[in-house]
């Protein structure tokens, strides 16, 4: 459908870039303002002190900001049918009423990871992280400050953000949309928020920052398939120490959109797609869910029939081996 929309626009030349759900991106991102400031003026209180946090401490901060992105996730206009699905609040104050619902939560592996990238890397070899991002709005805005978190503290010295080439499942970013969110952050008349805006955009300029986009992203295909279908891309994923896949389509890409028993291992419901060590950090949306613990999944089925597209529940599931 969506590749449809677009075959039309392109037909049309003085309206074939034209973004038919912009409205409702910028909507969404400006119903967010609450949760855009809150989380900006967190996020710089941080990096004030980042380089006096000991290791545990970092730890922490690390695991907030994921659980951040994490939660982020919830703000989808495709999941809510375009309804206003806007972050209203700090998600930084619910973070431990939250936590029981994280039903894999891999956060201490990851950090394991970038301990062990650091040591191993000396300083011709750079700390990569990419992640392929989901939706505009409250959540990109999640995702740029993890991203800036990792370099501010030295567990990663560049991040590769993928997006999408069309405007595609109503939010999910495109170029535009990466820009336009800086653009607009900067130009905030919030201190906090406009020095955010400035930073990324300085982040970009030095190259610490880069944005790809591919088709590959839009195409019909599992990612199992990639190495085959797109090897460049493929091969720019293996460059990299650990790739973040954002959001429930991703991940039912990532697993064949098969309906697995919830016990299947998730390094084999990837079915040999490991360019690079990666992470899926997604709140369930479809009934899609591997690496579960014996019973898990039935359990919390019991007594709630809709748990896995509620968006209630989320995952920070890890696949490290190559």
């Amino acid at each position: 459908m969506y590749r449809r929309i677009h075959a039309a626009l392109a037909q049309n030349p003085p309206i074939e870039n034209f973004d038919v759900f912009k409205e409702g991106k910028v909507q969404n991102f400006f119903e967010s303002q609450e949760a855009v400031i809150a989380l900006c003026t967190y996020f710089q209180e941080l990096l004030k002190n980042i380089k006096d946090l000991d290791e545990k401490q970092l730890q922490e901060e690390l695991f907030k900001l994921l659980q951040v992105s994490l939660w982020g996730n919830k703000c989808d206009l495709s999941f809510s049918a375009g309804e206003d699905s806007s972050q209203k609040s700090s998600p930084l104050q619910s973070l431990e009423n939250l936590l029981p619902y994280i039903v894999v939560n891999d956060m201490e592996k990851i950090w394991s990871l970038f301990v062990k990238a650091k040591k191993r890397n000396t300083e011709k070899s750079n700390v990569r992280v990419d992640i392929v991002l989901d939706n505009a709005g409250f959540e990109l805005v999640s995702d740029f400050v993890l991203a800036d978190f990792l370099l501010s503290s030295k567990l990663a010295d560049e991040v590769h953000f993928h997006g999408k080439s069309i405007p595609w499942y109503v939010s999910d970013t495109t170029k535009h949309d990466f820009n336009w969110t800086i653009k607009q952050l900067q130009s905030a008349n919030h201190m906090w928020m406009s020095r955010c805006g400035i930073n990324w955009e300085g982040n970009l300029k030095k190259g610490v920052w880069v944005y790809h986009d591919h088709m590959f992203w839009t195409l019909p295909h599992d990612f199992s398939s990639m190495a085959g279908v797109a090897p460049d891309l493929y091969a720019d994923l293996q460059k990299s120490n650990l790739v973040f896949f954002k959001g429930d389509l991703n991940y039912r890409k990532l697993t064949g959109d098969r309906k697995w028993e919830y016990t299947v291992p998730f390094h084999q419901a990837l079915n040999k797609f490991h360019p690079a060590p990666l992470c899926s950090l997604r709140t369930l949306k479809s009934d899609t869910q591997v690496g579960l613990k014996p019973g898990q999944g039935e359990e919390i089925q019991a007594s709630e029939p809709e748990w896995m597209v509620s968006g209630k529940y989320g995952i920070v599931q890890i696949d490290a081996a190559l």
